[in-house]
Parts: C-alpha cells; structure tokens; sequence
C-alpha cells in the first residue's frame, strides 16, 4: 500500500483557497489518471474525472516521487 504525503504548501494554501478539494480525491487521481506527464522542477501533473466535482477534471501535482501531493485544482481546459 503505497503512503501519500501533502506538501506543506498544499496543507496550508492550496486547502485554504479550495476547501471543497478533498485528499482521497487528490489520491483517487494519482492511483487512477485518466493522464498523466513530467512537468518542470521534477514534478509530474496526474488529470482524473471527480464524479464529486460534477464531472469536471482534477488536476493534481505531485513532487518528484509521485507521492507526495503539491497542488490540486479543477481543470477547465483540459483536453484529453
């Protein structure tokens, strides 16, 4: 079973600006994107479907171990 980490910057700005964003969400996309690709700095970007967020598509960025969550948002402009 693999242990996920948060950021403090997820904990702390990332949670407080977007409240309705959830963890098991954010986890929920790592462990089953729809998309997934290395980003700068060694971070890596994981898109999924949140039923939870109408249907829309969560964005999350994890450091470089893919375990450690960064940042989450919905993504309006993501193109499959």
């Amino acid at each position: 079973m693999t242990t996920y980490r948060c950021t403090a910057y997820f904990e702390h700005e990332v949670l407080r600006k977007r409240p309705y964003i959830r963890k098991e969400w954010c986890i929920r996309v790592i462990e089953d994107p729809i998309k997934t690709e290395p980003q700068e700095h060694n971070r890596h970007r994981f898109w999924g479907n949140i039923a939870e967020l109408e249907g829309r598509v969560l964005r999350v960025v994890t450091l470089e171990d893919k375990t450690t969550i960064d940042n989450a948002f919905p993504d309006r402009g993501f193109k499959p």
